[in-house]
């Protein structure tokens, strides 16, 4: 079997037009609509069957963050010890069904044994706060092998002392006390563009509080302190389209409804974004 290349674009959904990085492109569209924000494990298992390979490729961009469960399935390829750092707006550790779903696939990771520990940072929406707390993976976080940084300026005070709380005066204090304690690790790097905020990313979901500089510092800090062996990008808006009516029920009703610029300036935004994060990756 041919060794999959360094870097390409698993194109499920047309979120990337054009081919913005001209990397080498897996058409996989006819699994978009069926992988879209969830799907049984038979038919990920099927999906991994069929794409494995190309899912090993070192570093990888692909389209909606509804399918940023995708992560998880890349991970099993990783030879070695590995810590998973991701820039989210949502922590993904939801430990209610669907196994195989965007909102929970941090749990997936952590399923693996060469997976030792994930770090969440950005994240800016309900779900890391009472009472939506209680459906995240808190086992793990209390373990310590799952931290989650949430935005917490317009928090309670009181809730400024959650675990993991970063406030936008402080957070790249706490970001390199994380990397001092990381050390020369192993990591895998995700980023999930609705960790943008909204002038600087177009997605399927609720924008996030990082600009593209922060992210732009982010990584090149962790470049400086540990080794990249992997990494994706993904959370470009892509239009819908679902197989299974539970699947689009669950996908509608967890979705927000918002109002978005038009394709063309979606586009450019979304690039503008890629060029500058993507080559911090490789």
């Amino acid at each position: 079997m041919n060794q999959p290349p360094v870097a390409l674009h698993l194109n499920l959904d047309d979120a990337w037009p054009n081919e913005p990085l001209g990397l080498p492109v897996v058409d996989a569209r006819t699994w978009g609509p069926q992988l879209r924000f969830a799907a049984p494990p038979r038919l990920v298992a099927k999906f991994y069957r069929e794409h494995g390979t190309h899912l090993a490729a070192p570093f990888m961009l692909y389209g909606s963050g509804d399918f940023h469960y995708l992560t998880a399935l890349r991970l099993r390829s990783v030879a070695g010890p590995v810590v998973v750092v991701s820039f989210d707006n949502h922590p993904d550790w939801d430990v209610r069904p669907p196994k195989w779903g965007c909102g929970g696939w941090v749990n997936r990771a952590l399923e693996l044994s060469q997976v030792r520990h994930v770090a969440v940072w950005g994240c800016g929406n309900f779900e890391c706060w009472w009472p939506h707390q209680i459906f995240g993976n808190r086992r793990a976080e209390r373990l310590g092998i799952l931290e989650v940084h949430p935005w917490a300026d317009d928090r309670p005070v009181k809730d400024r002392k959650r675990r993991g709380a970063i406030l936008r005066d402080n957070w790249r204090e706490h970001y390199e006390q994380f990397l001092i304690d990381l050390g020369e690790t192993s990591v895998y790097v995700t980023v999930d563009l609705d960790c943008l905020r909204p002038e600087e990313a177009v997605t399927n979901w609720e924008s996030g509080r990082f600009t593209i500089s922060d992210l732009v510092w982010a990584l090149g800090k962790l470049r400086e302190s540990s080794r990249i062996i992997g990494g994706d990008i993904c959370g470009a808006f892509s239009e819908p389209s679902y197989v299974r009516w539970k699947q689009r029920f669950a996908a509608e009703f967890d979705h927000p409804k918002l109002a978005r610029p038009s394709a063309d300036e979606i586009r450019r935004i979304n690039v503008a974004a890629l060029e500058k994060l993507w080559p911090l990756l490789l």
